[in-house]
């Protein structure tokens, strides 16, 4: 009976190996796979991203992309959040508060289109979840860009609109990868 459970607790240890590593080398071979085709995506903020994400340690290809998903959801509302936190400085310079109030808007208004993406993605509409998520890279790159136009003004969100885009271009990645293998 001994050797039995002992087994046991091998087979169960060999499987969580098993499966963690599978989940790993399917978020480095994903990344690998769209970090070389696609300039938005760096190969090591890709598998950080997912890998920060419990749920990715045992994730098929299809719930990689619910997760990068996800993460655009919580880099949108957090975005949006931090934003509103900003606009509270009175000392902010008029353009820069301008700007700001643009880009409140463009996040606040990423929130439902996030929201329909991850619902268009569960009933694999995957090309209305793409424009959706293509919506969102559109709304970060107006934000940024209206610092871009008063020379001298530096973004404070350049960061958070790199990662929303970067996000953004994970998870079309990662649906493309799943429509070819007929997710």
């Amino acid at each position: 009976m001994k050797h039995l459970s002992s087994f046991f607790l091998f087979l169960s240890l060999f499987n969580l190996t098993f499966y963690g590593s599978t989940a790993q080398n399917l978020i480095q071979t994903t990344c690998k796979s769209f970090s070389k085709n696609d300039s938005r995506n760096t190969y090591g903020f890709c598998t950080s991203s997912l890998q920060a994400a419990p749920a990715s340690q045992s994730a098929t290809l299809r719930g990689l992309g619910m997760i990068s998903i996800r993460l655009i959801q919580y880099n949108v509302t957090d975005t949006s959040s931090h934003v509103k936190m900003l606009l509270k400085d009175k000392k902010l310079d008029p353009y820069v508060k301008s700007c700001l109030k643009a880009c409140v808007d463009l996040y606040s208004n990423a929130i439902p289109d996030i929201k329909l993406a991850m619902q268009s993605y569960n009933t694999k509409k995957y090309y209305d979840a793409g424009i959706q998520i293509s919506a969102i890279i559109a709304s970060a790159a107006t934000c940024e860009d209206g610092f871009k136009e008063k020379e001298g003004v530096v973004s404070p969100l350049t960061k958070r609109n790199d990662n929303t885009i970067q996000l953004s271009a994970i998870a079309l990645s990662v649906m493309n990868l799943v429509t070819n293998n007929n997710g």
